[in-house]
């Protein structure tokens, strides 16, 4: 049977190779980039050294791609690349030239039904008559394919006139859907190292054909983490919509949330807070209102940061079945479905406003 490569495989056997210069290993060293790619048999990578007079480099590529052939195998055909860090760094092209709102959904913890939100959202935003696309940035926890009923689809490339091969969205409900869902078994936990999962969400941006879009939403990881970093230097995010529960321990992490994106590194603009969850109405009786966790504490947490508070979505049942359906309530003609609607309107205002009112937002670029 022929061997299965995989970059942990490849880091593995690297981390047998050591720069003469430090006799450190070149993995632990930071020396071997984020960019390993893999077809079937053919690998490819960069090494990077602080110089381009660096004496070791063209010996340590043929270490590199010794070590390959040793501790792998010897039908590895390795190609390796040379990177320096004092080289000018060139600014990337606008990787969406085609889209004209970018929208980050985030949250400061997980199970406040962020990607319940993201999905509805992007839903009603194409049902408003927009061109709507959604990228599943959760790289750890994608939940866009099963919320669109498309867990089992296939994910094809195709070649564009400029030559590129492009990664072509799946498009279910008027809106068109990228996951690392798509590309992974759903049955088996992803096990990436930081960078290789960057590297895999980079590659989903700019190497997708999103085409014209008048939203691009990202169903960003909870919390803080390098994805945030990765995605805020990848797009110039247009803004960014915090979702919480009325909970007072989801309060005090979505109001971390805000502040990393209003921060003077970072300065993504704040379109708004989403309250989920803020009542529980049984189906037999729509017009009682039961708040379990806790009464408007995503609206009052909206007025004490003054940010504007997008909607309030109760607790139905209706929304975690049609997320497990693969069927967004908004679809559907209930109180849950005309919520989410009226949301995407108040985000479509949100964005106006904020676009007739701030500048352009810019890339993060980190020293």
């Amino acid at each position: 049977m022929e061997q299965r490569l995989y970059p942990k495989l490849i880091l593995d056997a690297l981390s047998n190779v050591r720069y003469p210069g430090t006799g450190k290993d070149i993995v632990s060293s930071g020396m071997v980039e984020d960019d390993i790619r893999i077809d079937g048999m053919k690998v490819s990578f960069s090494l990077i050294f602080d110089k381009s007079t660096d004496p070791f480099a063209k010996s340590l590529v043929k270490s590199a791609e010794a070590a390959l052939k040793t501790y792998i195998g010897n039908e590895v055909e390795p190609t390796v690349a040379v990177k320096f860090r004092t080289a000018a760094p060139q600014k990337p092209a606008n990787p969406l030239p085609g889209v004209k709102n970018i929208i980050g959904v985030s949250s400061g913890k997980g199970g406040v039904g962020k990607s319940t939100i993201a999905v509805n959202l992007a839903v009603s935003l194409a049902q408003l008559g927009y061109k709507v696309g959604l990228l599943d940035a959760d790289i750890f926890g994608p939940s866009a394919p099963k919320m669109f009923g498309l867990e089992d689809a296939p994910v094809y490339m195709s070649q564009k006139e400029d030559g590129r091969n492009l990664i072509e969205p799946l498009e279910r409900y008027g809106v068109k859907v990228l996951s690392i869902g798509f590309l992974v078994d759903k049955d088996q936990a992803v096990l990436w190292r930081g960078g290789m999962a960057s590297n895999a969400l980079r590659q989903l941006i700019t190497e997708a054909d999103w085409g014209e879009l008048d939203y691009f939403i990202i169903d960003m990881p909870p919390g803080t983490s390098d994805i945030h970093l990765t995605l805020v230097q990848t797009l110039a995010i247009t803004g960014a919509i915090v979702v919480t529960t009325p909970q007072d321990v989801a309060l005090a992490d979505a109001r971390k949330g805000v502040s990393m994106f209003q921060s003077d590194k970072v300065n993504v603009p704040i379109l708004g807070i989403v309250e989920n969850m803020s009542w529980f109405t049984p189906a037999a009786h729509p017009d009682e209102k039961y708040y379990i966790f806790g009464k408007d504490g995503g609206k009052n947490l909206a007025q004490k940061l003054g940010v504007k508070l997008l909607g309030q979505i109760p607790l139905v049942a209706s929304i975690c079945k049609g997320g497990d359906d693969g069927v967004p309530v908004t679809l559907q003609n209930s109180v849950s479905g005309a919520a989410f609607i009226e949301l995407a309107r108040e985000v479509a205002a949100a964005t106006d406003q904020r676009n007739s009112t701030l500048p352009p937002t810019h890339k993060v670029e980190f020293n």
